[in-house]
């Protein structure tokens, strides 16, 4: 026999309910307090209960209608352009400096969906390497070097 229900709904609705009662769980081990005190653990339990609650919701939308097509290939070029991103930007941080790395990391990671061109990855990348900027170096004052000791000259 088989299911009628949506896997893509019921695979959503369990990755959420897994999540929320992760964290949930891992909340309880701290103070809870109370709604007008709060303690530590409050948000994060709350959070992860809410969580769960739509994950609950997503899954049961997934009965009673079956996924209408099969499902869609891979995106692979995507999974490892986004990965490697994250692999070399912990790599080179400190070697290459923060514009080159975000820079690059912004144009890989804009690459890895073919909705993309090269040109509108370019903004992409130069925007984000400029918003970045100006969030960590000059509004938080986190102390990188803009350019590393790989790049000197």
């Amino acid at each position: 026999m088989a299911l009628n229900a949506s896997r893509n709904d019921l695979a959503s609705g369990a990755i959420f309910v897994a999540l929320g009662g992760y964290f949930a769980l891992e909340a309880m081990k701290y103070d809870f307090g109370t709604p007008f005190r709060m303690g530590p653990g409050f948000m994060p339990v709350v959070l992860g209960g809410i969580l769960v609650a739509l994950g609950v919701a997503v899954a049961a939308t997934g009965f009673g209608k079956p996924d209408a097509e099969a499902p869609p290939a891979w995106p692979w070029r995507g999974i490892v352009l986004v990965l490697g991103t994250i692999i070399f930007f912990a790599a080179t941080i400190r070697g290459l400096g923060f514009i080159p790395v975000v820079l690059i990391s912004g144009l890989a990671t804009a690459l890895s969906s073919s909705r993309n061109s090269l040109l509108s990855a370019l903004v992409i990348s130069v925007g984000l390497c400029v918003l970045c900027m100006l969030i960590f170096v000059v509004g938080l004052g986190l102390l990188v070097p803009w350019i590393g000791p790989w790049l000197r000259f």
